[in-house]
């Protein structure tokens, strides 16, 4: 009898916590967290704004000419080897990079672009059509914000 009984007690145990972590027993939370990944393991924010260390939504508000005139700088001095803003050079022109990516996404590229290249599909893709890995240039958010401000400024 006592067998049965912590068997049956463990049976329970098992079955309440297997229906039980979902919070309302619809599973809806589990459900949220299945959406929110897609086939190659990124959450959807990790889809629209990129991998690495901006991990909150970057919004450009009117843009901070101070801000731009120093990212145009670090620019020039970090990134213009590689990069035009309206020419494809050894990467990818970015005049126009804005319309086609998130601010976030710009600056976990600049930020992680190892881990970008490795995870993220779209960053995998620039690497198969330019055959040129993106160096780390070791910069900061500050410094890489600053680019992203140049980017949205008329700046040249």
């Amino acid at each position: 009898m006592k067998g049965s009984t912590v068997i049956t007690a463990v049976a329970l145990l098992v079955a309440l916590f297997m229906s039980g972590c979902g919070g309302d027993g619809s599973g809806s939370s589990q459900n949220q967290q299945a959406d929110q990944q897609k086939e190659n393991g990124l959450t959807s924010f990790e889809q629209k704004h990129g991998i690495g260390p901006v991990t909150e939504k970057v919004s450009l508000n009117g843009v901070d000419m101070e801000m731009a005139q120093k990212g145009k700088e670090t620019f020039e001095l970090k990134c213009s080897a590689c990069h035009k803003l309206n020419e494809r050079y050894i990467g990818p022109a970015l005049g126009d990079v804005l319309d086609r990516r998130s601010p976030t996404y710009v600056m976990n590229m600049i930020l992680n672009p190892d881990g970008m290249v490795k995870e993220h599909p779209e960053a995998k893709k620039l690497m198969q059509e330019y055959l040129s890995p993106m160096p780390n240039q070791g910069l900061s958010k500050e410094e890489a914000r600053a680019i992203v401000e140049y980017f949205a400024s008329d700046l040249e």
